[in-house]
């Protein structure tokens, strides 16, 4: 597996954050090609494209994925805000 693809971890990190708003994982699509610094958008259908950045780790983008889910208008519903390091 090359880097340009994500992996288990990164899907895994990035379920850590939507778990935390509550999103259903089905309603979420993740591209498997990374894609520049990342990218967060609310699609027609309602689905939730998160597509994961190429030029910085899945992990150290998980505060960013978390600010785009607010702008986007979802509210955390966990109490943790916290995701595994």
């Amino acid at each position: 597996m090359t880097d340009d693809i994500i992996g288990m971890d990164d899907m895994m990190a990035i379920y850590e954050v939507t778990d935390l708003f509550g999103i259903d994982r089905e309603t979420i699509s993740v591209p498997l090609d990374r894609d520049g610094m990342g990218m967060v958008s609310q699609q027609p259908d309602g689905t939730l494209e998160i597509t994961a950045p190429a030029e910085a780790t899945t992990r150290g983008w998980l505060p960013t994925l978390q600010e785009a889910l607010l702008r986007l208008g979802y509210e955390q519903t966990a109490d943790d805000d916290e995701w595994e390091s």
